[in-house]
């Protein structure tokens, strides 16, 4: 029979009403366990929940890779319980975030186009290049909110509620009305009757070709996680060879295509640098755990998202 301690149960911060004193499990129990045998205690709901160690506040996380007796806990050891606040589904929250620069184009350049552009004398139709910008951006981001529904799987199920504002204002402002704004106004240079063809059919090639490819690595990274799980595997396929990420490399490089198919318009480059200095953060942090998680199994990568780069 698995030995079994008590862990004493103490709040960390805002108070946690029937937060039992003390609780029940063996050595061999995970964290999800432990997680859920305190939400059941308690009454609260278990992705609220952030349990630490007393003796040095490192996180127990709530998954089943990790036994109570790797966490180094043992009898009578304390154990700290932080409520985390009202939380919100990872996936509720990109189909939030997703679904500002899904619409904003088509309503600038249509029925608000009017509105925005009233210091121009003469505000003209859209050019067939605007038509066409507006085009990729909703396939764009069609094509997110698809992956967050049918591809995506999370490692965690929820996030603070409040943070859905931070994440939506980059999407919505930057993307969303920084973008639809200048891009469709009508002197832009995207407004043009004669495109520079070079521009326009390079960056039409090469949005296709980065959109294709970046499906693709969404579908391999999802299949390296089995639904109901947030275990990992290395990733291999196409692009993994040369980055870590590959699949922010062709996030870019779809976002190079709507740079040059608008003729170059500053406010998609603008949305690209500062994007691709996120990714390339969350690609550095990847590329840690992946050589901390996999060892000599994970062949290192120097750049994470943009080969010889960065």
């Amino acid at each position: 029979m698995a030995s079994k301690i008590t862990l004493a149960v103490e709040p960390r911060g805002k108070p946690i009403k029937k937060l039992p004193k003390t609780v029940t499990v063996t050595l061999s129990s995970n964290g999800e366990e432990l997680h859920n045998a305190i939400a059941e205690a308690s009454g609260a709901s278990v992705h609220r929940l952030r349990i630490t160690k007393g003796s040095d506040r490192s996180v127990i996380p709530n998954d089943k890779r990790t036994t109570i007796d790797d966490t180094g806990l043992r009898e009578s050891s304390v154990i700290h319980v932080k409520d985390l606040g009202p939380q919100i589904a990872w996936r509720t929250v990109f189909i939030i975030e997703y679904l500002g620069p899904l619409l904003i184009p088509a309503l600038f350049l249509y029925p608000l186009r009017p509105l925005l552009y009233l210091n121009f004398d003469n505000i003209p139709a859209p050019s067939d290049t605007q038509v066409l910008v507006c085009a990729l951006l909703t396939l764009h981001f069609l094509k997110r909110e698809y992956e967050t529904i049918f591809v995506h799987r999370f490692s965690s199920a929820t996030m603070p509620a409040r943070n859905i504002f931070k994440n939506s204002a980059h999407y919505w402002a930057l993307s969303g009305f920084n973008i639809a704004y200048w891009v469709f106004r009508p002197d832009a240079g995207a407004a043009t009757a004669h495109p520079n063809p070079v521009l326009l059919y390079a960056g039409l090639a090469l949005f296709i070709f980065s959109e294709l490819a970046n499906l693709n690595a969404h579908m391999v990274l999802r299949d390296l996680r089995r639904p109901g799980t947030t275990e990992r595997g290395i990733p291999h396929g196409f692009g993994f060879s040369w980055v870590t990420c590959p699949n922010y490399c062709f996030e870019i490089l779809a976002w190079i295509g709507v740079f040059l198919v608008s003729q170059l318009s500053w406010s998609v480059l603008v949305f690209t640098l500062v994007s691709g200095l996120q990714m390339w953060s969350w690609g550095w942090k990847k590329e840690k755990r992946y050589r901390k998680e996999f060892g000599d199994k994970y062949k290192k990568k120097r750049t994470v998202i943009l080969p010889f780069l960065c």
